[in-house]
């Protein structure tokens, strides 16, 4: 009797216990769906560039840390930061959970991977990697505590170093060749007075155009600085050669031609410009697709 007693109080046990896990697996997968659920908002509330709803998925302490830059702290900090990324244009920023950890009842862990594009004057930047998450449940709902993605894109090259050796160039003293570019007309002549354009680094040179050139519709992936040197035309802007929307420039005028921005530019006596920007020099006629 005894025994059996004693039998029957273990098995009692033991389905106490099985009930209690039940219980508590229920309860994860509950809080692993409400992390989804909130995770997904998350996504949408950057879409439409909400970002009061963004700021207020975080905890009032979160933290963001991003590769590279100084982390993310509190509302202000999450408002601040978000704001600007909302912002750029044409952005598409999208994540996938590969597993959603429930560690408490206060406290669970997102990991996944994640891929961003946006617009610049150079063209689409893009990004990829992976990124963890921890939410802590507060008052009842979940919300972000940290957020850290790592990108796996290779690192940026970085830019060649300055030059330590002192330059002078005087105007008697250039290398004058033939600019032989397809699309051009014969008759240009380039100088390089700095670097190397067709490398990556910084370069300053001087082009020379007789009078009446005409440079054809063209854009360039990098921004342009140009001076003009001596002699004058007209300069214009646009997907197409409209010479009654160009402007005159004269010696002493100076033009900044964003990356990607379509221009043209014809002569009016022989005429010199100095170029200058960060290499290589890429001329592509036409307007960017």
């Amino acid at each position: 009797m005894m025994r059996t007693t004693r039998i029957s109080l273990l098995f009692a046990s033991v389905l106490l216990a099985l009930a209690a896990l039940g219980k508590t697996a229920a309860a994860q997968s509950r809080d692993e769906l409400a992390v989804r659920a909130a995770s997904n908002a998350w996504q949408r509330y950057i879409a439409a560039q909400q970002i009061d709803s963004i700021v207020a998925l975080h905890t009032t302490d979160a933290m963001i840390m991003m590769a590279n830059s100084p982390v993310i702290k509190g509302s202000n900090g999450v408002r601040a930061g978000w704001g600007d990324i909302v912002k750029l244009p044409g952005l598409s920023m999208h994540w996938t959970p590969t597993k959603i950890n429930v560690v408490s009842p206060t406290v669970a862990t997102e990991y996944g991977t994640y891929t961003d594009s946006y617009d610049t004057p150079s063209g689409k930047e893009s990004d990829a990697g992976s990124y963890v998450t921890i939410w802590n449940k507060v008052n009842g709902k979940w919300r972000v505590a940290l957020d850290a993605p790592v990108s796996s894109m290779p690192a940026a090259t970085p830019a060649p170093a300055e030059g330590t050796t002192f330059v002078a160039r005087s105007p008697g003293t250039l290398m004058w060749t033939d600019f032989a570019q397809p699309g051009f007309a014969p008759g240009m002549k380039m100088s390089v007075l700095h670097g190397d354009p067709s490398k990556a680094g910084r370069f300053v040179m001087r082009l020379s155009f007789p009078d009446g050139y005409q440079i054809p519709l063209h854009w360039h992936p990098t921004a342009e600085y140009v001076t003009i040197v001596s002699g004058g035309g007209v300069f214009g802007m646009g997907d197409t050669v409209d010479m009654s929307a160009a402007k005159p420039f004269a010696v002493g005028d100076f033009v900044f031609i964003p990356a990607r921005h379509p221009h043209f530019l014809q002569a009016r006596g022989p005429t010199v410009v100095q170029v200058s920007g960060n290499g290589p020099f890429v001329l592509n006629l036409g307007v960017p697709k």
